[in-house]
């Protein structure tokens, strides 16, 4: 099987992007490990398959596997490279396109050539809808990591994130800590961690150990995840400059009962074709 695809990235966080609304795609767990390792296959965090809508009210559907082969549920840097993929690839025209994806819909918003605006949907904080294993909800949790206590807080953006806030983002021990979290029993679906440092309320800097795909260059869902918790701190205003290491994302979050926004680019690095 030959099949064509697109590498794209936003902000570093980088993908393989598969038309299959044009092409006839059924990927096995191995064949999307094989597309995702860097060195036997194109390499990327994540695979991003686009399809045809599943009802009236959405314009496609939107599936993400991680670098693994394992399915997520939401990626923000990857919506919006899907929102720059249809529009390059002229299989929509609309400034704004409604995606369904496994844990709901997204609404891409096109500001500018590159710069995409995504409706992340509300944050979810119940432990169930993380999910999360706790007597009760709260802000804050702490958390035994190997005999030691952590403090996190927890939210769902369509996909679990854990948020630790540190002094020194660049001093965080993310390789050590983001396996061992997001593989903890605490989350039966594992979990995505964050490492966040403010500066101030208006400005972050943030590192994300992604699950099924470990550090990545930028997390767009975990961007919004990390403004959540610290807005629900009472640390951060309601509209941050996310610094990543792979560039800046901005999110907006005006109130708990409306929706997270995501704001930042996309880029096309290169296509081509593979064999399976």
């Amino acid at each position: 099987m030959i099949i064509k695809f697109t590498k794209m990235h936003g902000l570093g966080n980088d993908f393989v992007v598969l038309d299959a609304v044009t092409q006839n795609i059924n990927l096995s767990e191995i064949q999307r490990r094989h597309i995702a390792h860097r060195r036997f296959g194109i390499g990327c965090d994540q695979i991003l398959l686009i399809q045809p809508p599943q009802d009236h009210h959405t314009d496609f559907h939107f599936q993400i596997f991680n670098a693994d082969g394992s399915e997520a549920g939401a990626c923000g840097n990857g919506a919006r490279c899907f929102a720059q993929f249809v529009r390059m690839h002229n299989m929509s025209d609309k400034e704004v396109l409604r995606v369904s994806t496994s844990s709901g819909t997204l609404v891409l918003h096109h500001i500018d050539t590159n710069l995409i605006e995504v409706d992340m949907g509300k944050p979810q904080f119940s432990p169930a809808q993380i999910p999360f294993i706790a007597d009760q909800q709260a802000k804050q949790y702490s958390l035994d990591v190997g005999g030691e206590q952590h403090t996190i807080s927890t939210v769902s953006m369509g996909n679990p994130h854990a948020v630790l806030l540190v002094s020194d983002v660049e001093l965080a021990p993310v390789d050590h800590l983001g396996p061992l979290i997001e593989h903890h029993g605490r989350f039966p679906e594992r979990t995505n961690v964050g490492f966040l440092q403010i500066e101030n309320s208006k400005e972050v800097k943030l590192r994300v150990f992604e699950r099924g795909a470990g550090e990545t260059q930028a997390c767009g869902s975990g961007a919004c995840a990390a403004v959540v918790a610290g807005r629900q701190l009472g640390l951060l205003d309601d509209e941050v400059i996310v610094h990543l290491r792979g560039g800046d994302l901005v999110v907006k979050w005006p109130s708990l009962d409306q929706s997270v926004l995501m704001r930042g680019p996309a880029q096309t690095v290169f296509e081509g074709t593979i064999e399976l």
